[in-house]
Order: structure tokens, then sequence, then C-alpha cells
């Protein structure tokens, strides 16, 4: 197996793979510049297992990426449609030892998490609305005029409910149709 950059050759297989998953998601535009990273994983046609992928970091270090490995125990129960789809789905091998099968692929796209610092000890809570209103439209407009498509709100608990109603009326919608996961890097 090896991990390498996308190529747009890549991207015929890697539309197959996303409609057998069958997720409630468009395929990525991958020609957009907030993907900042696109992998591939390749199944060697010649049976070679390849060194980590190694990719320099934006600050000119060698970060290793994990190459994923094969499960090699068979499947004990019936696979579902989905798994149906995707075995159906996937690119046809060919005899050819130099083409390599497509596995799977990793984006990143960056986004943006919100902050917000508001003094609760100044002025008066209608002045502070002002002041928030103040901060998410230079906000927003900075973000737009950068090239970013969405930012994020994590509220704290206490506050979660009664600021939530308000940025709500700012146009933020809570999304709970996903399960936020986080991992922290370095």
């Amino acid at each position: 197996m090896l991990v390498r950059e996308y190529k747009e050759s890549d991207l015929d297989a890697l539309r197959a793979i996303h409609a057998a998953q069958a997720f409630d998601y468009a395929l990525p535009d991958l020609r957009n510049p907030l993907y900042v990273t696109k992998l591939v994983l390749l199944d060697m046609a010649d049976g070679n297992v390849a060194p980590p992928f190694r990719a320099a970091s934006s600050n000119g270090n060698l970060a290793s990426a994990a190459v994923a490995a094969r499960h090699a125990t068979p499947q004990l129960l019936e696979p579902d449609d989905r798994e149906v789809r995707a075995r159906d789905a996937r690119p046809a091998r060919t005899a050819s030892p130099s083409s390599d099968r497509i596995l799977g692929a990793a984006f990143l796209r960056l986004t943006a998490e919100a902050y917000l610092l508001l003094d609760p000890c100044s002025g008066t809570p209608r002045e502070r609305w002002q002041w928030l209103l103040a901060l998410h439209e230079a906000a927003r407009r900075d973000a737009w005029q950068r090239g970013l498509e969405d930012v994020h709100a994590w509220l704290p608990p206490p506050i979660a409910r009664k600021f939530g109603r308000r940025l709500a009326r700012l146009g933020w919608r809570r999304d709970d149709s996903w399960t936020p996961y986080c991992m922290k890097l370095g």
C-alpha cells in the first residue's frame, strides 16, 4: 500500500468510491484551494509495501503519515446494503502490473472556529448586543474575503441555550445531524 498526493486522474475512481459509500454529502470540489491536504491510498499492483508517506509540514519539518492496513479477518456477518454497493462499485482491477487501485482518500479542508470575547462588566446588555453585532459582521466579511466557506462555534454548556438562540437570529444554525470529533495535533 502507498499513500501519495491526489492527482486529477484519480477523480473518477474517487467518484465511484464516494457513490458506493452512499453518504448524504456531495463529493468535495478538490479544485477548491481550501482543501489543503489531498491524499490517496493505493493498493500496489506489484504487491510491494511502500514506506509511509512523508510530507513537509507548513513549518518545513517532515511529518510521517500513517498508512492504513488491510483487514485480515474475514467478514463473518452479512454485509449491509452500503457495503454491497461499495463492493459492486469498486473500480475493476486490470491485469496490468502498473495499475495501482485506489482504496481510499483523505482530504482536509480549512474552516474557522469562532471565539468571542466581550467584557461582561462593561456596558448594558443592549450595548453588548450592539458590540457583538459589529464584531459579528466584521468577522463575517473578513472570513468571506479570505475565502473561507464556513465558521464553527462551540458554545460552553452554561450559555449554549440562551446564546445559541442569539446566534440563530444572526443566521447560525445548530447542526446536530453529524457527530463532531476533534483530534489534537502535536
